[in-house]
This record gives C-alpha cells, structure tokens and sequence, in this order.
C-alpha cells in the first residue's frame, strides 16, 4: 500500500504534469470504483486542475472547486501516460478501475491487483464530506505536530504502539511499512503500549516518526510514479526483509505474521533479543 511519501510523490507527479490543464473525460472501468453519485464524473470535464493535494493516503485533484478524490488501498496504483489510450473504458472488461484524461492528451489510470476491491474514488465539492478523510488524525509532518501532541495522542491510548501508529484516526499517512521502520529507527517493540511509554521513548519515536517519513519523501521526490514502489522497497530498513541482515547490528530481520498481513523486526534492535511469538495476541513484550 502507498503510505504518506509515496502518496506526496503522486501529489507532486500529478501537479507538476496537470499544471495548466483542463479535464476532458472521467471513465470507470468499475462501477464500484466510484462511492459518490452526485456530481457525476461528467461534472469535471471542461474543469481545470486548480491544484493536487494529499490528505492523508488520500490524493485530491481540486478542479474549479469540484475534487476528484482517490485512495489506492492496499493493491491500488496510478498509472500515468503522456498519451492515454484513445480506447474509452468499458465496465467489467479492464483491471482499470478509472480513467482521468486531460486537455493535452495525457492521463491516468487507476488499477487494483486481487480480488479485494478496495480502491475508492469521490466526486464532492468538499474533501471533507470523504467519510475517511473527515476521520483522520493530524498529519505527521506538519508544523503542528509536536512532539506534544503526540505525546498527548498515545498516552490516552492503552494500545499496541504500532496500531496506534497505524490508525488513521490518530495519525494520517502511516501505514503497515513505515510503522515497521520508525519502531526500527527508534528501537522500541511493536507491541510496547502506548499509554506506557515514558518521556525518553517518545523523544525517541517522536523523532523516530519525523525523520524516517522525512527521509522517504526525500528519496521519492521527483521519481515518477512507475518508480516509486521500487524504490519504496529499496529503501526499507527491515518491512519485507524477513530473514535478511539487520542494517543496525547484523542480527536476522524477523516476522509475526496475522491473518493478513504481517510485521518485521529486529529482536536485537527492538525487543531486548527476546523473540516475539508469532501470533496476533503475543504478549512477550510490553
């Protein structure tokens, strides 16, 4: 799934390739795609894309004060042409889910992967009326997430610190592989309770957050998007690394695995060398 940099790099692709266009056609590949009716995609053509914006995971095309908004789920991605297919999408016939063209000839795509459809696209006049984004937490880069804040965000919660890094109601943009790697960077177990952790371990995950995002927007600023995921995976410290060399102390990247996902983590690192069980309800470690 792309989490924050990864969608920040899609916000800054698709800015710098809409600016001074117009749209000129909305297609769905997927009726299911589209989770609001009214406007009608036939509402954006004509529009100029005023501006691209993130909230979140969640990419929002602002035309003329009609937003187009998306979120790529787990299997979701965007694929961008210079010049898009003349060939007008037919429900049920193509993994495309939608088609977004513009006034020089280019466009997108959306596409999801699997059986799971989960890719969600809006048409509303206000982000806010996107039932996701009216949820969502603060965003964790911004000026005003201090490490006040969200010292106040996990001691009144008596939860797994990497769920809690992981809700998008507490904190917008993190999801399963950057949760992984600022536990990593900050040394601390994924399943640590948040309400427990003292001053000194969230100093630690509090710079831990900011500078392992910052980082990885860093490194995916400027790729295009049918880069991204490649260099996403490249970048990574111990998500997806199972069984391979620990960066920090040479140990072997370990995993608990759950119904369907899974975590990775260095024992030495993050848990005292003490295994975690592999199991959803684990209890080793606090």
């Amino acid at each position: 799934m792309p989490e924050l940099p990864e969608v920040q790099a899609l916000v800054d692709f698709l800015s710098a390739r809409t600016d001074g266009l117009a749209v000129t056609g909305v297609e769905l590949g997927s009726i299911s795609v589209l989770k609001t009716f009214n406007p009608p995609p036939d509402a954006l053509v004509g529009l100029p894309v005023d501006a691209v914006s993130r909230h979140g995971k969640f990419i929002d095309l602002d035309c003329s004060g009609t937003h187009l908004v998306f979120h790529l789920a787990r299997a979701g991605w965007l694929r961008w042409s210079d010049a898009i297919s003349p060939t007008r999408l037919r429900p049920g016939k193509s993994p495309i889910a939608l088609r977004v063209r513009f006034s020089d000839g280019s466009g997108f795509d959306l596409t999801e992967a699997g059986t799971k459809k989960r890719l969600a696209a809006y048409i509303v006049s206000d982000p806010a009326q996107v039932p996701g984004i009216a949820s969502l937490g603060p965003d964790p880069l911004a000026p005003e997430f201090t490490r006040e804040v969200f010292g106040e965000l996990l001691h009144s919660r008596r939860a797994q610190v990497k769920g809690v890094l992981r809700d998008q109601s507490v904190i917008a943009g993190v999801g399963n592989a950057y949760s992984d790697e600022v536990l990593h960077v900050a040394k601390m177990s994924p399943f640590a309770i948040a309400a427990t952790l003292d001053d000194a371990a969230v100093d630690r995950l509090y710079a831990a957050l900011r500078e392992t995002l910052s980082a990885a927007v860093v490194a995916a600023s400027g790729k295009p998007a049918a880069e991204l995921k490649d260099a996403k995976r490249a970048g990574m410290r111990v998500h997806g690394r199972t069984g391979e060399t620990c960066p920090e102390c040479g140990d072997t990247v370990r995993e608990v695995s759950f119904a369907d996902s899974s975590l990775q983590y260095c024992a030495t690192c993050q848990t005292g060398g003490k295994p975690l069980a592999d199991r959803r309800m684990s209890r080793l470690l606090k």
